[in-house]
């Protein structure tokens, strides 16, 4: 039988809301698409890429093996990784950022 003055905890009502992780597009270095090819599909692709933002990525990618393209919210991140790859470029799978 329980205690009389035993007082179970209140629960907490105060909600902590907690952001949506951002998602990291990583293209990765390979032998068979030309500088030419990774540098347009990142412009063609990737919202608000410049040409110069571009060829410096695609120059990332062949000197340090992998370069992060974009990052933000997973659908989108989804779509971008999922554009380029039909596309023929090599990709690391969705990291979270």
């Amino acid at each position: 039988m329980p205690n009389p003055s035993t007082v179970a905890p209140s629960q907490s009502t105060q909600v902590v809301q907690k952001p949506y992780p951002n998602y990291k597009v990583i293209v990765l270095n390979d032998d068979f698409n030309t500088f030419e090819h990774v540098a347009n599909c990142l412009i063609k692709y990737i919202p608000g890429m410049t040409p110069d933002v571009a060829w410096s990525l695609t120059n990332q990618v062949h000197f340090d093996g992998q370069a992060i393209v974009w990052v933000g919210p997973q659908e989108q991140a989804e779509l971008y990784h999922q554009q380029l790859r039909r596309e023929g470029l090599t990709m690391a799978p969705l990291e979270t950022a």
